[in-house]
């Protein structure tokens, strides 16, 4: 198993020193037009990461049982070397955008994402608003793992990732230079993700580079202010609620429904679907068939 430090637990010193500082920030200067903070909606940010620790902990077992087993079928290696990990960086954000992306437009992949667009607040503590059932992202990593990368190096590599995207929760950054725009994932590109307005919706899904959505067509760039939270907001504080909530919906929405095409829909259509509209029957007697 290839030695590799644990990106994220490094990384808590300064997730804690930077929300500090835009906590700061807003203090000594105050932005009329942001965000901002709030003490209730930070404070369920913050127990939603932490929560989504344990779980992560939980889910990893399954995940890492289901890799190992497909690592040691594949007779490909791919070794973990200083020109390698660049390669599977790359490789894995390519895998997070269709990951991200998969779980914007499946019902029952959004129920799990739709904790992290809960808020209407943007910020820092925003990035640590993490889902309960991350189960739903192994399957999109398979084929880095049938091509010979070593679970330990994938699991890296989404650290990386998840690392790189905690600076770009912020309204306290406004755009930079083109070059940096063009390439990679910014602070703007991220408000339009986080954004509920109908042209925002459903756009800017890479995680450190920005080159997937121009590449299949799913970038926007920031014009509008953006408004954050959902298009249907949950009216709770309730980390367990903010957990669920979806996925209490969609039983919901699947007791009621009428048929098993129906059923179908509302689980792996996207989360605003509807069926069809089933026309009136007609009460003119003229209308109705001879005997």
């Amino acid at each position: 198993m290839p030695n590799l430090p644990d990106v994220v637990l490094w990384s808590i010193p300064a997730f804690v020193l930077l929300t500090v500082l835009e906590m700061v920030s807003y203090r000594l200067h105050p932005d009329e037009d942001a965000a901002g903070y709030e003490t209730k909606d930070a404070a369920t940010s913050l127990g939603m990461g932490i929560g989504s620790l344990v779980f992560d902990f939980l889910w990893k077992i399954p995940i890492v049982a289901i890799y190992t087993a497909v690592y040691e079928l594949t007779p490909l290696r791919v070794p973990v070397l200083w020109w390698t990990i660049p390669l599977m960086l790359l490789a894995q954000d390519f895998f997070y955008y269709w990951q991200h992306r998969g779980h914007h437009v499946i019902r029952v992949l959004w129920a799990c994402h739709v904790v992290h667009h809960s808020s209407r607040k943007f910020n820092l503590t925003t990035a640590l608003r993490q889902p309960w059932t991350s189960l739903t992202s192994w399957p999109f990593y398979l084929p880095m793992i049938a091509l010979g990368v070593h679970p330990a190096a994938v699991a890296f590599c989404y650290s990386i990732n998840l690392v790189y995207q905690f600076w770009i929760h912020t309204e306290r950054i406004d755009k930079l230079p083109r070059p940096f725009e063009y390439v990679l994932n910014t602070p703007s590109h991220h408000r339009v993700h986080h954004a509920s307005q109908g042209g925002y919706l459903d756009r800017n899904f890479g995680g450190i580079l920005i080159v997937w959505d121009r590449m299949f067509g799913s970038w926007v760039g920031e014009t509008t202010k953006p408004v954050f939270g959902l298009t249907k907001n949950i009216e709770t504080y309730n980390p367990l609620r903010v957990a669920t909530h979806e996925y209490a919906a969609i039983a919901r929405d699947v007791r009621a429904a009428t048929s098993w095409r129906e059923r179908a829909g509302r689980l792996f259509r996207g989360p605003g679907w509807q069926p069809a509209p089933q026309p009136p029957k007609s009460t003119d007697p003229a209308a109705e068939p001879a005997a």
